[in-house]
């Protein structure tokens, strides 16, 4: 799961670490929502990686109206092939969202306990996730996506079972390559980090 999370970096550093030709439009946000407008990079129709800004809850083409995007922040990295509603997006649209951090929240006496989760090189985390077009004649068009999630790796298994999947460098160029349509292309790519990548600490409530 992965329902609030941090993006503070500077554009330049994301302008070089994803090789894109200009510098993003990225404002310090401290805590994203779902259903907002979240940054993320994709493939262009001429092969160059390129920026976007994505609603987060992906909104299946097929919907009849968008309300749906609210129910579909994540998607389940052991499904994403077989379901309806991602398995079009999963084969052709697949993009990265790098954030700073995301929050999770563990279960404790007298309620719940929120914790952030960062690389410990302070690196951001590009997050696997994948992106879909609405249509409602000429009054909407939408781009929304949804973050992949997978089984919690040994770091963050007290805190929550499930986290978002963290894609190395080396296989981004796999991950956006539209031209690779096969589920067994990509699912291998879509496991928990390594258990010293990341750190949770807990944070304040407020």
């Amino acid at each position: 799961m992965c329902g609030r999370f941090v993006t503070t970096f500077d554009p330049e550093m994301i302008q070089r670490l994803f090789d894109l030709s200009d510098a993003p439009e990225i404002p310090e946000r401290y805590n994203v929502t779902p259903t907002q407008p979240i940054y993320a990079v994709r493939m262009g129709q001429d092969g160059v990686r390129e920026s976007a800004y994505l609603q987060w809850g992906l909104i299946p083409s097929w919907a009849k109206d968008m309300s749906m995007g609210a129910r579909m922040i994540n998607a389940r990295s052991e499904t994403v092939a077989e379901k309806p509603s991602f398995k079009a997006a999963f084969k052709r649209r697949r993009c990265i969202v790098p954030i700073t951090g995301f929050y999770e929240w563990q279960k404790v006496s007298g309620g719940k306990q929120p914790h952030f989760i960062r690389s410990v090189d302070g690196e951001p985390l590009a997050l696997a996730a994948i992106w879909e077009v609405w249509t409602k004649g000429e009054e909407a068009y939408i781009e929304s996506c949804a973050l992949l999630t997978t089984d919690a790796n040994e770091t963050l298994a007290p805190v929550h079972h499930r986290m978002p999947v963290i894609l190395d460098p080396d296989v981004w160029d796999i991950w956006l390559d539209p031209a690779l349509e096969k589920p067994s292309d990509v699912l291998p790519l879509l496991g928990p980090c390594p258990d010293e990548q990341i750190e949770a600490y807990p944070v304040s409530r407020y």
